[in-house]
């Protein structure tokens, strides 16, 4: 089972935000707000997205990596995942 099915509510709350800060960037652009504006809502959106990368991270090393009854090669296979996700999303 996913992690993040124990956590839904409050990530379903993030990417709501997020969504809300994508519509007012989207707003701002469409009636020619002035660049400081537009910079301020993406810097909060991509601290938004930060926060939910470090949320759902967490969730994942603490349920699969933390797992006492995973075998080694099944931790091995979750490292992976982290570091691979990891990779891509710092790139």
């Amino acid at each position: 089972m996913s992690h993040t099915v124990l956590n839904k509510k409050p990530l379903l709350t993030r990417i709501r935000r997020i969504k809300g800060q994508t519509e007012a960037l989207e707003r701002a652009l469409d009636e020619d707000r002035d660049c400081a504006a537009v910079l301020q809502q993406l810097a909060a959106i991509r601290g938004a997205v930060n926060g939910l990368m470090l949320e759902v991270l967490d969730g994942h090393v603490r349920h699969h990596l933390g797992a006492h009854d995973a075998s080694r090669e099944e931790r091995a296979e979750d490292l992976d995942v982290v570091v691979s996700a990891l990779r891509s999303y710092l790139k």
